[in-house]
Order: structure tokens, then sequence, then C-alpha cells
């Protein structure tokens, strides 16, 4: 039995036949936000409705609990200095967390209103950081705490650490979910292959790519 299911053939040449697939942990209500930190060989993931992030250890396959109360968080990532960058559910905020484990607001509102719940987030190669902000987090306490939108619509982002500026770079979506980092410039122009195209967006000029498939299970 092979270790993937290949929906679309063209992908087939980006499997590798003796890589099979191994589960990591279970137990949880939801999973989201997987970033790997190669450097202490470990993989960091949200537990969004139980509000904590998790600590898988590559070496001993342990896992354990590195954030008890994430304030919801939901995806993860890390910037080109190696730190933690999250998006919180319940702050409404994208954080960074700092080599001596303090954590720096980098975004919580826009044009003094706050933001709605940020979902996903990437950073690009000149370090702006980009990520999408729905209204999840705020419909229900399951997954934040219930709240008006201040906002008012449901954006996505790029934040320039360098002096703090934010800006919308995308309005028009009713929900929007995911941001991913294009891999490679030499992809500049080929139409999106993710299998659902009328809801993805791929932006080459702007920066990342931005894949936003319908509400399933992910991470």
């Amino acid at each position: 039995m092979e270790a993937f299911e290949t929906l679309d053939k063209r992908f087939a040449s980006y499997t590798i036949p003796i890589v099979f697939l191994e589960k990591l942990h279970t137990g949880l209500r939801w999973a989201e936000g997987p970033v790997y930190f190669a450097d202490q060989r470990c993989l960091l993931f949200s537990d969004l409705p139980n509000n904590r992030i998790l600590r898988f250890d590559e070496q001993t396959s342990q896992v354990t609990v590195f954030r008890p109360d994430s304030n919801f968080s939901n995806g993860n990532t890390r910037d080109r200095q190696g730190r933690l960058v999250t998006c919180e559910h319940r702050g409404r905020r994208v954080t960074r967390t700092e080599y001596d484990g303090t954590i720096t607001v980098l975004a919580d509102s826009y044009q003094a209103k706050r933001l709605n719940s940020p979902n996903d987030v990437v950073v690009k190669s000149d370090g702006t950081v980009w990520f999408t902000d729905p209204s999840y987090g705020i419909s229900a306490a399951y997954e934040g705490g219930k709240a008006e939108s201040e906002i008012g619509s449901c954006n996505v982002y790029c934040l320039d650490p360098r002096d703090g500026s934010l800006r919308i770079v995308v309005d028009d979506f009713r929900r929007c979910r995911r941001a991913a980092s294009a891999a490679s410039r030499a992809d500049r122009g080929m139409p999106c292959k993710c299998g659902w195209r009328s809801q993805c967006r791929v932006y080459w000029s702007a920066g990342p790519a931005l894949c936003l498939p319908p509400r399933r299970p992910s991470g």
C-alpha cells in the first residue's frame, strides 16, 4: 500500500517512494500550524481548542507542552532569524517569540481597530510578515472568544517589522485562511494547481502565494 494517495498525477514526482507516513501524536481536538526547528530537532504545533502549543522532540519522540496558555494560537512559522512567529485567536494579534522566550507583539490592530483573529502566517525572504485575518476566532468561544469585528472585513495583511507598517494586500475575501510562500521564483506565472482554482489566488509580484481552499481539516 502506498503511503500517499495521489489525486492528481502531476504531483507524483514530488513524492519519495521510500518515505512513509508516521503518526507522531494523537488525542488532539485538532492540530494547526506545524513549524519545524531543524536546529533543535523539534516540531511545534498548535492544539487550538485546548489553548496550547505542543512540542514534538525528534530524538525522543516525546510530546510535551511548549506553551500552556497560547491565546488559542493557530498558525506558526519562523522568521529569517529563526524566531517563532504565531497567530493568536484570543489575543487577536501576531506575535514573535524572542530568543530569551519573551513575546513581542508584531500586529494587533489596523488603523486603531483590533484585528479579527489572525489565522495563518508566512515570512517572505525580505523579512515581511504576511498573514490572513478571518473571523473564526471571534465567532465563538471554542476558537478564542466571541466578539464583534471592529474592522468589518476579513483581510490579508503585510507587515514590515523594520518600521512596523501594516497594509492590507487583499480585502475582498469572504473569509481567508491559508498563506504560503512560493518556493521558487522560477515558478512565476505558473497557474495554481492546488485543485481549488476558484478559491485560490497567487500573488507573484507582491510576494507570497496565497492559497485559500474551502474550509476543511488542515494544518
